[in-house]
């Protein structure tokens, strides 16, 4: 049988403190639902438990890192009231959230290019108690321009991740899920940001439930914890896929790797970008769950874990739920392209009378063209022509491609050039 986690007892100074945090939390809201989830229970014959971050009042986990900081702030320096934060998302809102709460005024600077949707929530979660700011046109301006101000104005700057802090109030994560089971799962999986989720729950969970085993999933296109590993220090990545805005971080905090730098660079799994938003599209589908792309990461992995997972207690943790619903059409689209169901040609059409006729009849039963665009018409022979066509079985593409190969057509599939696509999709 499976021995108990720790007694309380027993516990060194981080879970003492990841603790205290928890405890303090009940105050701003309960604790947020540990969830069996029966669909991915079955599939995988495990028993799949989703620890639902995108369930707490700002829909992410990022409010208990930034409580938990302001919360200790006031409690040794009672005449700090202003805060500064630079982000576009999450932090933004959970630091909102807490000044409201502690009746603290906060300055949030935000990128100018930031949704206004989550200019209007982080405006709803901090009231009168928040100021906010736009400048800069990337994130790394933004942040200069909150640091520079924070110096002057002599406010405390509160940082999303890289602060023992705020990496004590995301270890609350790991605090209420193992008295939510009542016993150690045999693995957490977590999403990689900045580290500060991560280096929290295993900070804790290490300690009072040693035996539970843990994987970490990065955005392939933000893979900073594993540059941190490969490097054997934080490292910036030199390109940085935005997407997957809540984790594409391009570089993992100093705190933070401190307390990672014991993982195996094997546990941490990569999932690509378009397969993110197949997961999310099937979570909302399947269950209703509402997952913002950050948030879908540790169910996207489930198949890779498939074998390693059969028969055992597996905890997913969903760290958020901010999805603004006019992405839709993106995500849906990204799905389809990496399920193989849509694909990009660009096509040499001749210029003559009956040719777009002739390829029309080189679609099959289920193919329907989504989009048709010259690139270039003019009197000559030829005509380069942007094709984008959908089918319901990716094995179809291979029948239309040996069509068009037959009839003469010089083509390129562009569907995985991110370059091209970028321009022209």
């Amino acid at each position: 049988m499976r021995p108990a986690f720790r007694h309380w007892g027993q516990m060194t100074a981080f879970p003492a403190l990841a603790r205290a945090a928890t405890a303090a939390l009940r105050d701003l809201f309960p604790e947020t639902p540990l969830q069996r989830n029966d669909f991915l229970s079955a599939r995988y014959d495990a028993e799949i438990w989703l620890k639902r971050e995108d369930l707490s009042p700002v829909r992410s986990y990022k409010l208990r890192g930034a409580f938990n900081a302001m919360r200790k702030v006031r409690a040794t320096r009672p005449d700090q009231h202003q805060f500064v934060c630079a982000s576009a998302g999450n932090h933004a809102q959970g630091m909102a959230y807490a000044c409201r709460h502690f009746d603290v005024k906060g300055t949030i600077f935000m990128p100018v290019t930031t949704p206004q949707q989550k200019i209007d929530k982080t405006r709803v979660f901090g009231a009168s108690n928040v100021e906010i700011v736009l400048t800069g046109d990337y994130f790394d301006q933004t942040l200069a321009a909150a640091q520079a101000w924070c110096a002057e104005a002599q406010a405390h700057f509160l940082s999303p991740f890289d602060d023992p802090d705020v990496i004590e109030g995301q270890a609350s994560v790991g605090v209420e899920l193992l008295e939510q089971l009542g016993r150690a799962p045999d693995l957490v999986v977590l999403p990689v940001g900045g580290g500060g989720l991560a280096s929290g729950v295993t900070s804790y969970l290490r300690e009072v439930a040693p035996e539970t085993g843990f994987r970490f999933v990065e955005p392939l296109g933000g893979a900073s914890l594993t540059a941190a590993l490969m490097e054997g220090a934080p490292a910036k990545l030199s390109r940085v896929n935005s997407f997957v805005d809540g984790a594409a971080v391009a570089r993992v905090g100093d705190h933070t790797f401190r307390r990672l730098s014991w993982v195996d660079q094997s546990d941490v799994l990569l999932a690509p970008e378009d397969r993110i938003c197949v997961t999310m599209l099937e979570m909302l589908n399947h269950e209703g769950i509402v997952l913002e792309p950050a948030g879908a990461l540790s169910v996207d992995v489930l198949p890779e874990l498939a074998e390693e997972i059969r028969g055992k207690t597996v905890v997913c943790v969903t760290s958020g739920g901010n999805f603004d619903f006019e992405r839709l059409p993106e995500v849906k689209e990204r799905a389809q392209r990496y399920a193989g169901l849509k694909k990009y040609f660009i096509l040499r059409m001749p210029q003559r009378p009956g040719a777009l006729r002739e390829f029309l009849n080189l679609l099959g039963p289920d193919d329907d063209i989504t989009r048709f665009e010259y690139l270039k018409k003019s009197a000559r022979n030829f005509g380069s022509v942007l094709i984008g066509i959908e089918t319901r079985s990716a094995e179809g593409f291979s029948g239309f491609t040996a069509r068009m190969d037959a009839a003469g057509l010089a083509f390129r599939d562009i569907t995985a050039d991110e370059t091209l696509s970028e321009f022209l999709i």
